[in-house]
C-alpha cells in the first residue's frame, strides 16, 4: 500500500488552515495511476496533501484481485472508526475495484464511511465528498460504464522523472480467474494523438521515462479498427524529443504479435524489458483459465524477442493451485519456467474470487498442496533470478537514479537506480565524485549480484554522471515543497521535503498477478 504524503503548507495569518487529504493505495499499477488522478482532483478542489498525522479526508483506493482484499480494507476502516467518532468532520472515502464490486455493502458494514465510488467515476470524488459533507449522510455512486476517460482528469504525479500514461482501460478477455473485466468494463482505447500529447506534456515538465499502461496493451487499437496500433504507438514514442525510456505493461500472449517485437527492437528509447504473463505452463490448465494460448506459443514469443533483443529481461505472472491443477500440470509449469529464464516472477497462490467462473469449478485444491507447490516454484525462480543476475556482473549500464532508498542505504551509502532492463541496481558514488539527483543518469559497471538486485561499486574512473532535465525538475520540486530556493542544476544535499512516490513503484518479486 502506498500513500501520497508531502508537507502541508502553513496557512497565512488570519486565514483558515486548508483541508488536507491522504490517498492510500492498494494493488496494481492501474490503481497507482488512478490514485494520481484522485490526488490531482483533490488538489484542484483546494485540498493539500498531509505530511504527518491524520488528514481531513482519507481516501482508500482498493483492489479486489486477492481474496483478503476486503479483510484488509475493513481492518483499516475499523482503525479509523474511533477517530471518526471523535472528529465528525473527518471524511472517509472508498473507491477502486472493491468498491465497484461490493458497492452499497461497504457503507452498510462501515457506516462511518462518507463516500463510496467505483472505477468508472473517479472524477466524481470531490463532488461526492462535498455532497456528503453538506447532507451529513453517506454518498454511494457506482457507475456501470465509464463516464469520463481518466486521462482527462487532473493528475498529481509524485515522481518528477517517471510517469504512467494510460492508453486504455478495461479488458475484453474472459479469464476464468480474473474479476477485473467485470469491475473495469470492456476495453476503451484512447486516440493515439491524445496519448502522445500527454507524453509530450510530461516530457516538457522534466519526465524522461514513461510506462504505457493498460489491462492488455497489445490489443490497443481494436476499438478503432487498427490491430497494429500498439506497435505504431511505440514507434511514435521514439520520435518524442527528450523521452529517453519507454516501457509498457501488460501484454497478453494470445495477442502479442511480431510487429510489436520489431517496434521494440527498432525504437531506441523502448527499453529491453518485457512483462509477459504466463499464469500456467500446463496447456490443460491454460484452457481451463481461458487464456487462449498454449505453452509452445508462449515460449515461441520469448524466443523471437530474444532473437531481436538479446539483452531483454523478461518477467512474468504465475498462478499456483488453480482448481483441478494436478502434479503433472504443475510439473509443466516448472518446465516452462526453467525454459523461459525469467529475470523475476510475480507468483501467487490461486485466490478464489466470488463472481468469477473459476470460483465455481470443482476440485478446489487443499491449502497445504498449493503451499507446497508454491514453495517449489519460488525456489526454482529464485535460483534462476540469481543466475540471471550473476550474468550481469561486469556489464556497464546506464542507471536512472530514483528517489527510492533501500533498507541498508544509510549504512552502505548506495543510491537506487534502474537499468534499461528495469533491474534494480544499488550504486555507490566514488569518493570525490559528484552525487546524482533523482532523475539523473549514472553509468557504472555491475560489480556484484544478489537474488533480487545488483550492486555497483565503481572506481572513480568507471563512474560517469549525466545531469538531466529530470534532475532539474526534482530540484524544483524540492524547493517548492519546503520553500527553499534552488537554482536549477544545483543538487540538494539534505534531501529535505522528499515525498513518498506514487509514480513508478518497484513491485516485489512475489506480488499479485495481472491478466
Amino acid at each position: 500500500m502506498t500513500s501520497s504524503v508531502t508537507e502541508t503548507p502553513a496557512a497565512p495569518a488570519g486565514q483558515a488552515r486548508p483541508r488536507t487529504y491522504d490517498v492510500r493505495t492498494f494493488g496494481c499499477q492501474m490503481n497507482v495511476h488512478d490514485s494520481e488522478r484522485m490526488s490531482g482532483l483533490l488538489e484542484e478542489a483546494g485540498l493539500v496533501p498531509v505530511k504527518e498525522g491524520l488528514a481531513d479526508v482519507v481516501v482508500f483506493n482498493t483492489c479486489a484481485v486477492r481474496e483478503n482484499a476486503d479483510n484488509k480494507l475493513y481492518g483499516h476502516l475499523g482503525l479509523l472508526a474511533p477517530e471518526k467518532e471523535r472528529r465528525p468532520d473527518l471524511q472517509i472515502a472508498v473507491g477502486g475495484c472493491l468498491a465497484q464490486k461490493d458497492q452499497a455493502a461497504i457503507a452498510e458494514r462501515a457506516p462511518w464511511v462518507d463516500v463510496v465510488f467505483g472505477t468508472h467515476n473517479v472524477g466524481s470524488l470531490p463532488v461526492l465528498l462535498e455532497r456528503a459533507r453538506h447532507n451529513r449522510r453517506a454518498q454511494v455512486e457506482i457507475l456501470e460504464s465509464l463516464d469520463v476517460f481518466p486521462s482527462t482528469l487532473p493528475t498529481k504525479r509524485e515522481s518528477t522523472h517517471s510517469g504512467w500514461v494510460s492508453i486504455s482501460v478495461g479488458c475484453n478477455n474472459t479469464c476464468t480467474f480474473c474479476i477485473v473485466p467485470s469491475l473495469r468494463g470492456k476495453e476503451r482505447d484512447r486516440r493515439p494523438g491524445e496519448i502522445l500529447a500527454e507524453i509530450e506534456a510530461l516530457v516538457a515538465e522534466g519526465v524522461v521515462e514513461v510506462t504505457l499502461l493498460g489491462q492488455n496493451v497489445n490489443s490497443y487499437g481494436v476499438e478503432f479498427g487498427d490491430r497494429l496500433a500498439f506497435g505504431r504507438l511505440l514507434r511514435a514514442c521514439g520520435e518524442i524529443p527528450g523521452l529517453e525510456r519507454v516501457r509498457f505493461t501488460s501484454p497478453h500472449p494470445a495477442a502479442f504479435t511480431d510487429d510489436v517485437i520489431a517496434a521494440m527492437a527498432e525504437t531506441p528509447n523502448v527499453m529491453p524489458q518485457l512483462h509477459m504473463p504466463l499464469q500456467s505452463g500446463s496447456d490443460r490448465v491454460l484452457k481451463a483459465m481461458r487464456r487462449s494460448y498454449r505453452s509452445a506459443r508462449f515460449l515461441g514469443i520469448l524466443e523471437r524477442v530474444r532473437e531481436r533483443i538479446p539483452e531483454a529481461a523478461i518477467t512474468t505472472d504465475i498462478i499456483v493451485g488453480f482448481p483441478g491443477e494436478t502434479e503433472e500440470d504443475f510439473e509443466e509449469t516448472l518446465r516452462v519456467v526453467e525454459a523461459s529464464r525469467f529475470s523475476s516472477a510475480f507468483t501467487f497462490q490461486y485466490s478464489k474470487r466470488p463472481g468469477t467462473p473459476a470460483a465455481e469449478l470443482p476440485d478446489q485444491l487443499p491449502k497445504a498442496v498449493v503451499q507446497e507447490r508454491y514453495e517449489r516454484l519460488v525456489a526454482l525462480q529464485d535460483r534462476i533470478s540469481r543466475e540471471e543476475n550473476e550474468a550481469q556482473v561486469g556489464r556497464t549500464v546506464e542507471l536512472l537514479i530514483t528517489a527510492d532508498t533501500g533498507r541498508k542505504s544509510a549504512e552502505t551509502g548506495r543510491l537506487a537506480g534502474r537499468a534499461p532492463d528495469q533491474r534494480l541496481v544499488h550504486v555507490r558514488v566514488p569518493e570525490g565524485c559528484e552525487a546524482p539527483r533523482p532523475g539523473d543518469m549514472v553509468t557504472a559497471p555491475i560489480t556484484e549480484a544478489a537474488g533480487f538486485h545488483l550492486l555497483s561499486d565503481p572506481r572513480p574512473e568507471d563512474y560517469r554522471l549525466r545531469r538531466t532535465r529530470a534532475g532539474d525538475a526534482w530540484d524544483r520540486a524540492q524547493a517548492e515543497s519546503c520553500g527553499v530556493p534552488v537554482t536549477p542544476g544545483t543538487p540538494r544535499q539534505d534531501g529535505a521535503g522528499r515525498a513518498v512516490s506514487l509514480g513508478m513503484p518497484a513491485l516485489p518479486p512475489r506480488g499479485s498477478a495481472s491478466a
